[in-house]
């Protein structure tokens, strides 16, 4: 990956709509019978009977499938990401289903030069996930850590 996007090149107000992830069935369940084994996301019949009404992905399912959007989308431009530093308010609004196809949307809420690591900015930023119908399934609020382009 060449690094092309530092914290300078980054303005508040900075909106980026990226990704394209197909949720499959498979996926859902897999990843279901390992981290949220809870009938209605591995089971049609209990699904259907759940408030989801029918087989529903995770919604830490749905946090991975955006990390993997995120992190193919700044590997794409050359985002100097240095990781994360935490993530708040985080919201499940809407189920994600086998199916859907997810896109993002990370919005740049401010900014600022870390005190302690002058090589690293931060940023403060709203991420939304969307389905195919564009509603919004997820969001979260994360404090993302970028490369300064001159410490």
């Amino acid at each position: 990956m060449t690094q092309g996007v530092f914290y300078e090149d980054i303005e508040v107000g900075r909106i980026d709509r990226f990704g394209h992830y197909e949720v499959r069935r498979e996926e859902v369940i897999d990843f279901a019978s390992k981290y949220d084994p809870q009938p209605f996301h591995l089971d049609d019949e209990a699904a259907a009977k759940s408030h989801f009404g029918r087989l529903a992905a995770s919604g830490w399912h749905t946090g991975a499938m955006s990390m993997a959007m995120m992190a193919k989308f700044f590997a794409d431009v050359g985002y100097a990401s240095m990781g994360g530093a935490g993530l708040d308010q985080l919201r499940w609004v809407k189920p994600v289903y086998p199916g859907d196809t997810l896109t993002m949307e990370i919005e740049v809420k401010a900014k600022r030069r870390s005190k302690s690591r002058p090589e690293m900015g931060l940023l403060d930023q709203h991420f939304a996930v969307r389905n195919q119908h564009g509603e919004v399934v997820m969001t979260y609020i994360a404090t993302g850590m970028v490369a300064v382009r001159e410490p």
